[in-house]
């Protein structure tokens, strides 16, 4: 008879004890103690490392995939992505990639996969590709939501992923046409600078409490841009004397011979990466290309529209100055 002084009885009775648990170090793990059954491979994701704790998120999907495989195995290998987008294939996550290159190894050293959540796995058609590796080298793929492994060829499980796959990719469209609405409503209508450095020849100054309560109660305020009376006279010297046909050279010629101090000079604590203490074409011909000297705001300026159906894919199309400030 094995000895209970230190150990809990009901922990004991229920299955909860392992023999490398010890209390306030490890704690007890739901369900059973799995001895032998399948070997886990556990994989997760979280989109952002800015707005959420990867760690926290890396624990709660972690968390789920024990209960599902509790009785049945028991997780032997993690990976985890942090500040991948869900759109992104699975050969270009670090994590997910390394996964993969396991799958593909005999002695991997796991029987199956688990993942955390569907959208925090796949988007779009992802999963089938997965889906139909995993099956040729003999590696199941287990999800919460199917409360177990997945067969394509069970119809109800094929409806599961599609379902799963449109709803995954109707939270994203669903978030960034929210996230570019707010933006242009908070901009035209209220007047909001949304972020980011202030243009050489604006300032920002404060716009009164933050919308969000929360925030408010914190001290944080929202900001707009206004004129900055040192360097705004610059740039209405620059459009005039441009528009009156002088080039881009002449003009900085005449203000490197004025002593005029460039934007890295004029600002050198947020310029700290420039050695240049001049103005070049370049500087020049970046302001004047700026739509925002007059007076529109381009959105998506440096972004891409995505194919939803083909995570991965996107085209670049041209941005047109389409909302006024």
């Amino acid at each position: 008879m094995t000895a209970l002084c230190d150990r809990d009885v009901l922990t004991d009775w229920m299955g909860l004890w392992t023999e490398d648990d010890t209390y306030g170090v490890r704690g007890a793990h739901p369900g059973p103690a799995e001895v032998g059954g399948l070997r886990f491979a556990f994989y997760g994701r979280t989109s952002t490392i800015e707005h959420q704790d990867p760690e926290t998120s890396r624990a709660w999907q972690l968390e789920v995939c024990e209960v599902l495989v509790a009785g049945r195995g028991r997780i032997v290998a993690r990976f985890f992505d942090a500040g991948r987008p869900g759109r992104d294939r699975w050969r270009d996550r670090p994590e997910a990639a390394e996964l993969l290159a396991a799958i593909r190894d005999p002695d991997r050293g796991f029987d199956a996969i688990v993942v955390g959540e569907f959208e925090r796995g796949f988007a779009g058609d992802q999963i089938q590709h997965i889906v139909a590796l995993c099956r040729r080298y003999g590696v199941q793929v287990w999800l919460p939501e199917g409360g177990g492994p997945l067969d394509l060829d069970d119809p109800e499980h094929r409806a599961l992923i599609r379902m799963s796959g449109e709803q995954s990719l109707r939270e994203v469209i669903r978030a960034r046409h929210r996230a570019m609405a707010a933006m242009r409503i908070q901009t035209r209508d209220h007047g909001r600078y949304l972020g980011g450095r202030a243009p050489y020849g604006y300032r920002l100054v404060p716009a009164g409490p933050h919308p969000n309560l929360a925030e408010a109660r914190r001290g944080r305020c929202v900001y707009r841009l206004e004129p900055d009376p040192e360097t705004a006279p610059t740039v209405r010297w620059l459009f005039a004397e441009r528009r009156a046909g002088h080039s881009v050279k002449d003009l900085v010629a005449t203000l490197n011979r004025q002593g005029t101090p460039c934007p890295a000079e004029h600002d050198p604590e947020r310029n700290r990466h420039r050695t240049r203490r001049r103005w070049t074409v370049q500087s020049v011909a970046s302001i004047l290309a700026n739509p925002r000297y007059t007076g529109w705001q381009v959105w998506n300026r440096q972004s891409v529209d995505h194919d939803h159906h083909t995570p991965g894919g996107a085209q670049a199309p041209p941005r047109d100055p389409v909302e006024p400030d």
